[in-house]
């Protein structure tokens, strides 16, 4: 059932601003440091975001806007921030991203960049790569998707020549999630080129120094060399055509592009495996057989637990898609399926994935407000919600319990380090949903079992 409301105005968001999304993805190339065209306050904002979740240092630079800059352009503005950036930190590639105002002025960033770029006089210029992220046509995740795009489109070649390795877009997963799917696709005998890759530079070890750019990500050589590869694997299956960085290779280079989806869940994890199998004429290696089958054995062991609950799932599109068709691979209603995303292809592609004889008891939300999201919860009574740290306050008016995935996870700790892909990771998600039911039956219950 699709539920369209007509709100004059946003209350709570489910959905963060479109530069974050770009700067997550431009943190995960290696040497790189993301540069917003606009205010200091939007980076400073971006900042707190990422590195309340992620739990490690970001610097983000800022063309730094000002009244006078408001009203007459924030070029010079911009060439002096990519000097001093260049300067202070000796980047291999700045990746900008524009904000609402230097959007709404109307700054033309293309040809700011081609006048520096003709002003330099020696020296040696890092990679810059630009995208238009303005808030007000999207989200956080169209920024992350028109990133990825704009990366490949000025680095990837064809010149690459064929090195057999497989193209891994993995979306706005966690480092910890990136690191499982190299250690699979690797597992396969094959080379894994991930854009991005953010599994380091955003998950590291402790420093003895402070290091201006983290080690980790992919370099500019390797997204170069995309363009010679056997295949490109997309886990996004809600992602338009038009901001595929799979569409982008395969235009550019005539790379195969598979849209797999994210492998959460045994439907999903199956299709992912087999496409790998497929592409490098590989049986799936043992390990990931046991695995599988230890997930079964789960199923059935924590089935009594969880069958015939009802759960709200909220967070990005594509992580919206796994979860909820993982919840009725385990037998979990998902009632509510919502998410601020504005792809427009939300409710056609969970329509595709989910069994046919739940959909009158699924509300899908698209273009999400939490206050949309609270009042179908009211309606809908669940048993648990499945989302980012900002469900937190419906859950404790509601009284039950919040199992946190995907980003934003500002009130636990080790967000990053949550794995959630893979037979492991949806193993791992499994057991957290049925801990949460069984604590949630436990405290409150009037006699308190210690045997459940």
């Amino acid at each position: 059932m699709d539920v369209t409301y007509n709100d004059s105005a946003t209350t709570n968001a489910c959905k963060l601003c479109t530069p974050l999304g770009a700067s997550l993805v431009f943190k995960g190339v290696r040497g790189s440091v993301p540069l917003m065209h606009g205010s200091q306050g939007c980076a400073t904002y971006i900042r707190r975001y990422l590195i309340s979740h992620f739990r490690e240092p970001v610097d983000i630079a800022s063309s730094n806007f000002s009244e006078d800059t408001a009203i007459f352009g924030g070029g010079d503005n911009l060439k002096q921030a990519i000097t001093n950036v260049t300067r202070q930190y000796k980047p291999e590639l700045v990746g900008i991203s524009t904000t609402c105002l230097s959007e709404t002025i109307g700054d033309d960033v293309g040809l700011i960049l081609k006048e520096f770029k003709a002003e330099q006089s020696g020296g040696c210029l890092p990679e810059i790569v630009h995208v238009s992220t303005p808030s007000y046509r999207g989200t956080h995740m169209d920024g992350f998707h028109d990133a990825v795009a704009a990366l490949l489109h000025a680095l990837a070649s064809s010149r690459g020549g064929n090195n057999g390795c497989i193209n891994i877009l993995p979306g706005m997963v966690s480092p910890a999630d990136m690191r499982h799917i190299r250690e699979i696709v690797e597992d396969f005998d094959t080379g894994c080129l991930m854009l991005p890759d953010y599994s380091e530079t955003l998950d590291g070890m402790l420093w003895a120094t402070y290091q201006k750019i983290p080690d980790g990500g992919i370099g500019i050589d390797e997204i170069r060399e995309m363009g010679g590869a056997r295949a490109t694997i997309d886990m996004s299956r809600v992602c338009s055509e038009k901001r595929s960085g799979a569409q982008v290779l395969k235009a550019r280079c005539n790379i195969p592009a598979h849209r797999t989806g994210l492998p959460l869940g045994v439907k999903a994890c199956d299709r992912f495996f087999s496409t790998l199998s497929a592409l490098t004429r590989r049986d799936v290696p043992k390990k990931y057989t046991r695995q599988r089958g230890r997930l079964l054995d789960a199923f059935v062991d924590g089935h009594k637990y969880i069958s015939g609950k009802r759960a709200v799932v909220y967070a990005e599109e594509d992580l919206v898609v796994g979860l909820a068709a993982f919840l009725c691979e385990i037998g979990i209603i998902p009632v509510v399926c919502a998410s601020g995303g504005t792809s427009g292809h939300l409710r056609e592609v969970l329509e595709q994935t989910l069994p046919g004889n739940l959909k009158e008891e699924i509300r899908i939300i698209e273009e999400a407000d939490f206050q949309d999201i609270e009042e179908a919860a009211m309606e809908a009574s669940p048993d648990l919600f499945i989302g980012n740290s900002k469900g937190y306050s419906i859950t404790r008016k509601l009284g039950i319990p919040l199992i946190r995935v995907g980003f934003p996870i500002h009130d636990r700790f080790g967000g990053q380090r949550s794995l959630h892909v893979g037979y492991r990771g949806t193993q791992q998600l499994f057991d957290n949903i049925v801990n949460a039911v069984l604590e949630a039956r436990q405290t409150t219950s009037d006699v308190g079992y210690s045997y459940m």
